[in-house]
């Protein structure tokens, strides 16, 4: 049976003069004239364990896989409670010490563009590693969240043939030569395109499961080059029956803070490993001390007109006044709701003023919005109306119509941003850096 090295050192001393099989891949190695030590990681934990081998054997390199029979022992130095002495060693791939200044894997500070560039190395870095077990930890805390409070897990497609968000920034999928415009003999027959949002099949299920979720990756073609954005990401999407706006406001304030109450505990060593003077954890903690701020978007508009901003109402609310809002006047995550039609898709219900609908989005320190939201337009007559005035195609969107038309009720949901909440949680400057693969304008990192 081969441990990892999480097993072990969560063992511990137990296991002293026990003899066990480890893999994983060379951190670190130095040689006196009596041993070699070899630091090891298996991907596990970010923590290390020491191997002892009674000779020196040329072919171990940084970055060289090796399978090690041996016994654990207690450790001499103070670095490690227990380490083990090798037995016997079996090499995988080797390779030349003078590739290895080409890569990442270099034991030296690279910049994250340069870990960007060898995306496919960047899995074996301490920085790295450790973000994608917070990102896997994250991930499964939002499943066990949904699972414990009696939603369903359910997948949307990712290939539709409509633009749920009506920003046009879409990624076309054709089988056709990109110079010819013959749909009827494309794949489909019709036009499609890589999905912006789950949340309209979504919100079909949910008209008959109650309370359903989505989880997977989207797609939006913006030509912005900001370190908050990418062209695949990937979102987490609950819609629930019989749901007000008050109600999605409270799910998604619950959904934030369950997730970083635990991956406190759960993600507690790679935390350490990318906190800098401990200002992760002053962060996170900060975020449970109290209740989001509930602001009227109309509140927000006197707010920022107030402290010199240049906008009126009926503007979208960008980035800079984000910024200002949650990092400067409140210094805590809010969140507005009640925005302008105008700047709203069609589908959000519409409030009695007639002139703002039911719609919210939680902004965060440093990343911005990472949640947006609704109550769903229920009603027949409005939401033909509203397709109506935003000229939209009410042939392609009649399946959606359907759904309130053989009756409905009142339901709502919202779309929380995966990527942008590991940034928050990882403190991570550029949102490339807690992806596996990036995915952004002019560039494809591999």
């Amino acid at each position: 049976m081969c441990n990892t090295i999480k097993q072990l050192l969560k063992t511990n001393t137990r296991l002293i003069n026990k003899n066990i099989v480890v893999k994983g891949w060379v951190k670190h190695k130095r040689t006196n004239k009596l041993k070699t030590f070899v630091i090891i990681n298996d991907g596990s934990t970010i923590k290390n364990l020491q191997i002892i081998i009674e000779k020196e054997d040329q072919y171990i390199n940084i970055g060289i896989y090796l399978k090690i029979k041996g016994i654990i022992v207690l450790s001499k130095g103070n670095k490690q409670t227990i380490e083990l002495l090798a037995k016997n060693i079996k090499i995988y791939g080797i390779f030349k010490y003078k590739d290895l200044q080409k890569t990442i894997l270099q034991p030296k500070k690279h910049s994250y563009k340069k870990l960007r560039e060898q995306s496919y190395l960047r899995f074996r870095t301490n920085f790295f590693s450790s973000i994608m077990r917070i990102r896997h930890n994250v991930s499964y805390l939002i499943h066990k969240y949904f699972h414990k409070n009696g939603f369903y897990y359910i997948h949307t497609p990712i290939i539709t043939n409509y633009d749920t968000e009506g920003s046009s920034n879409l990624f076309q999928v054709t089988t056709l030569n990109l110079k010819t415009n013959d749909l009827q003999s494309d794949f489909f027959g019709e036009n499609a395109y890589l999905t912006v949002s789950g949340q309209m099949h979504a919100e079909a299920a949910a008209l008959g499961l109650r309370k359903i979720y989505t989880f997977g990756p989207a797609f939006r073609a913006e030509k912005s080059k900001t370190p908050r954005h990418l062209s695949e990401f990937w979102m987490v999407e609950p819609e629930i029956a019989f749901f007000n706006l008050k109600n999605n406001m409270f799910l998604a304030e619950e959904l934030i803070k369950y997730i970083i109450k635990n991956i406190l505990i759960l993600s507690k060593d790679d935390i350490e490993i990318l906190d800098n003077k401990n200002l992760i954890v002053n962060n996170l903690t900060k975020i449970l001390n109290k209740e989001f701020k509930r602001i009227s978007y109309t509140k927000v508009i006197k707010i920022l007109i107030k402290n010199g901003y240049n906008i009126i109402w009926g503007q979208d609310i960008n980035y800079e006044h984000e910024k200002f809002l949650v990092e400067i006047y409140f210094k805590y995550p809010i969140i507005i709701f009640n925005y302008p039609i105008d700047i709203k898709p069609f589908y959000m219900r519409k409030n009695k003023d007639k002139q703002t609908v039911a719609a919210m989005d939680i902004i965060f320190p440093k990343v911005g919005e990472i949640i947006g939201g609704s109550q769903r337009e229920e009603r027949y007559d409005i939401l033909l109306s509203q397709i109506k005035y935003f000229k939209l195609n009410s042939t392609i969107l009649e399946w959606y119509i359907n759904t309130r038309r053989f009756s409905t009720v009142p339901h709502s949901g919202f779309g929380l941003g995966l990527d942008r909440l590991i940034q928050f949680i990882t403190n991570s400057k550029n949102i490339k850096e807690v992806i596996p693969f990036p995915r952004s304008r002019n560039k494809i990192y591999t």
